[in-house]
């Protein structure tokens, strides 16, 4: 049985272009076509022609140096450019583009025929020319005798075609390997072949890639078979396309990679995904930050001479976005991942229009029209930021303008205030004043938040409203409220499934951390990863109320989030190798206390009298693990999906992945205090006085968890920003009092109050007893 796996497919199924040509020109009308492969001359060419003095030399001229021996053989004549003919029967390309609204999942074993590959007859394979232990060999003769010809000679044969591809790389040239499980390929002779490539002369690296060129020019055409996909996995690879002279080359590599049907994508996914585990993960890292600095010098060239004009050459990044996804989809697949998601980010992109981008997504979706959006996983989550508040901008402006119209045609006098979110609340009555005013106000949540609290004087500019995020949050996540639980294990809150009458508490909450996400704050609240997968299912409101929401896959994973003890006494049941239903004497059923009674839930009809045994314990781990995370708790989370998605209803949350989401509401836990130092403002103080040196000095020098205590005294919060810590716009502040009393923080403005302490050790010892000491988050 083949692991399910959702593959990125091309937008469009594959059009064979035998068709007659007035029925082709019929067609052309109806949809947009990638641009033809460029043919001979300057477009073609200019990549290799220019390449950078010192590297590998024009195309053109190492083309003509070769001997067309084999073409001349096959009544084929040496190129002297990089033609790809128009040859009959030619598969037309359709347009590289995936959207990301797309959910469904495909199997091998669930495929439809029509999205099959068609299964051909394994070619008979050439002689394998060498083994690991002869080319290293021939490699170690070369260091004494200087003497490359054996080496060039491998190279030759090699890469001249795809079946002598297979014959070198395959681990048994007379097996099939036709399954997703092994490629088949000898990864490790894969791998001396390439690292030492780097290291031989211009003409062997000449002739590598004049074979890459005509194995290419070959395959241009007709269905795959398995042994073509094993060529493409293994070109792939090669470290020479880190050369921008090379990139023409490159991009039809990835061109042909990217058009292939969606069955064979399947297998090169799989095919990455059990390589890639068992060899260095610095390799795969290689691969994908190789594809993601073609896109950015494809964006912005350092010498644009070096490349075909983007009009002749648009499909270049549509296809490597599309390898990109395959990389990607391979990367999910691996728990834990290969590299970080992060290692996908492309910073490049937060240069470009990133609004404009959004919006061809938006109008076009899964069109002919490329963005990338319809791969959210190379936007950095800073660039998601940009696009979301954007977006959330423009929904503010449309809302107040709309407001504005509806005042001026009823020719009344206009009040700015209906320009934003007006919160007056009491603070001895924080939580139901402020669930009566957002309940009230329903139709502004999406304008801009101002708060007043009742009975104080003072215009909002920013630090009421964080005042108002913190004192709530604070007294929602009591212990004492009851609606969430503390797990002192995980350290991290979860939902109480205690019964109520009325959910709208939990509503409240996930409006706040819309509202939290709308207006840029940094919450400081500890939900566990699996919270924010639940708030992205589905991403996007379903129009039917009856389908459910907040309910997702969960696992052991999952739950060892927030209960590891509870989650480790599962992972021993179900590895435990003795009798199970004699040794746990278990049932199908859980227990609860709810305001101190036992409550029994069966986790399946007549589960009370169901044991757990051997063959069914699995089953009873799943059904128990989603009892906990979704079903016990289902009308809580639903009240708070609707909440949150209330405020954040927009199509740009389904580019973001629940980490993302998770950065975006409480922020990065990664501190960099450096950055910190080189963006602090200062009141009363110069960033040369001796006080602040000694105060960096000891904040540098702190242990991480010190760093956090400082950070959550001064700002509510021991995250970052999704901007960094420049967009904290931390203060440090002259304090005139006694050089005897602490330092004293602002959190709603970020700021830190320090007296002029005459040494540093004493400076030490006041800030570590004020940050260790500070009882919630400081207000003064």
């Amino acid at each position: 049985m083949s692991e399910a796996v959702r593959v990125p497919s091309p937008a469009t199924p594959l059009v064979v272009a035998a068709a007659a040509p007035e029925e082709r020109k019929g067609k052309e009308s109806e949809r947009e076509k990638l641009p033809p492969i460029v043919s001979a001359g300057a477009g073609a060419t200019a990549g290799l022609d220019r390449g950078a003095k010192g590297q590998i030399s024009t195309f053109s001229s190492f083309i003509s140096a070769v001997s067309p021996k084999k073409e001349a053989a096959e009544n084929r004549s040496s190129p002297a450019h990089l033609v790809f003919p128009n040859i009959k029967n030619v598969r037309e390309q359709p347009p590289i583009c995936l959207d990301v609204r797309q959910k469904q999942r495909t199997s091998m074993d669930a495929s439809s025929s029509e999205m099959k590959a068609p299964v051909l007859p394994e070619p008979i394979l050439p002689i394998q020319p060498k083994t690991v232990k002869d080319f290293q060999e021939d490699v170690e003769k070369v260091k004494s005798s200087g003497d490359w010809k054996a080496v060039h000679d491998f190279y030759l044969t090699t890469f001249d075609s795809f079946p002598e591809l297979n014959a070198a790389f395959k681990k048994d040239a007379t097996a099939s390997f036709n399954t997703i499980e092994d490629s088949g390929i000898n990864a490790k002779f894969v791998n001396a072949v390439y690292d030492t490539l780097l290291n031989t002369p211009q003409d062997v690296q000449k002739t590598v890639l004049k074979g890459i060129i005509n194995s290419l020019l070959r395959e241009w055409k007709g269905p795959r078979t398995k042994d073509d996909l094993r060529a493409y996995f293994i070109l792939l690879q090669n470290p020479q396309f880190n050369n921008t002279s090379t990139y023409v080359i490159y991009a039809h590599l990835l061109r042909q990679i990217a058009t292939l049907v969606e069955a064979d994508h399947h297998f090169l996914v799989h095919w990455f995904k059990k390589q890639y585990s068992r060899l260095s993960q610095k390799r795969f890292k290689q691969l994908v930050e190789r594809l993601l600095q073609f896109i950015s010098l494809r964006l912005f060239p350092a010498k644009p001479e070096e490349f075909p004009p983007i009009t002749k050459c648009s499909w270049w990044i549509p296809s490597a976005a599309k390898v990109l996804a395959l990389l990607n989809t391979a990367n999910n697949l691996v728990h834990p991942p290969l590299i970080p998601y992060t290692d996908f980010y492309n910073s490049t992109l937060d240069h470009i229009d990133l609004m404009e981008e959004y919006h061809t997504w938006q109008n076009f979706g899964n069109s002919h029209r490329f963005s990338f959006c319809q791969y959210p996983f190379v936007i950095s989550v800073a660039a998601k930021k940009i696009i979301i508040q954007r977006d959330s901008e423009q929904q503010m402006i449309n809302i107040a303008r709309q407001s504005l119209v509806d005042k001026v045609s009823r020719r009344q006098r206009p009040d700015m205030n209906i320009l934003f979110l007006n919160m007056k609340v009491r603070r001895t009555h924080l939580v139901s004043d402020s669930l009566d005013e957002l309940t009230r106000k329903r139709a502004d949540l999406k304008k801009k938040l101002k708060v007043t609290f009742v009975g104080e004087a003072g215009l909002d500019m920013g630090g009421l409203t964080k005042e108002w995020f913190l004192l709530l949050i604070r007294q929602i996540f009591h212990p004492d409220y009851g609606m969430f639980t503390y797990h002192k294990d995980s350290h991290c809150h979860w939902f109480s499934s205690f019964k109520c009458d009325n959910y709208s508490e939990f509503r409240l909450v996930g409006i706040l951390m819309g509202l939290a996400v709308y207006n840029s704050i940094t919450l400081d609240i500890r939900f566990p990863p699996c919270c924010y997968k639940k708030l992205l299912s589905p991403p996007i409101i379903p129009s039917d109320q009856n389908i459910p929401v907040g309910i997702c896959n969960v696992t052991v994973d999952d739950l060892c989030q927030i209960m590891p003890e509870l989650a480790h006494g599962l992972s021993e049941l179900l590895s435990h190798e003795g009798n199970v239903e004699e040794d746990f004497y278990s049932t199908f059923q859980v227990f609860q206390e709810e305001f101190g009674i036992i409550k029994s839930y069966n986790l399946k009809p007549g589960g009370d009298k169901i044991s757990v045994t051997n063959q069914n314990r699995k089953e009873y781990v799943q059904l128990y693990t989603d009892f906990l995370l979704n079903k016990s708790i289902y009308k809580q989370f639903a009240a708070f999906y609707y909440g949150f998605h209330s405020v954040c209803a927009s199509n740009a949350l389904m580019l973001l992945r629940p980490e993302e989401v998770e950065i975006l509401v409480c922020g990065s836990p990664d501190l960099d205090m450096h950055a910190l130092q080189r963006s602090t403002q200062y009141d009363g103080y110069a960033k040369t006085d001796l006080t602040i040196k000694y105060f960096w000095d000891v904040v540098l020098g702190f242990p991480l968890d010190l760093q956090k205590k400082l950070l959550h005294f001064t700002t509510g919060s021991d995250r970052v920003p999704v901007g960094g810590m420049a967009d904290l716009n931390f203060k440090i502040s002259k304090n005139e009092t006694s050089t005897n009393c602490l330092p004293v923080a602002h959190t709603c403005f970020n700021q830190l109050c320090l007296p002029p302490y005459k040494s540093k050790k004493d400076l030490k010892q006041k800030l570590i007893i004020g940050i260790s000491n500070s009882e919630g988050f400081g207000l003064e």
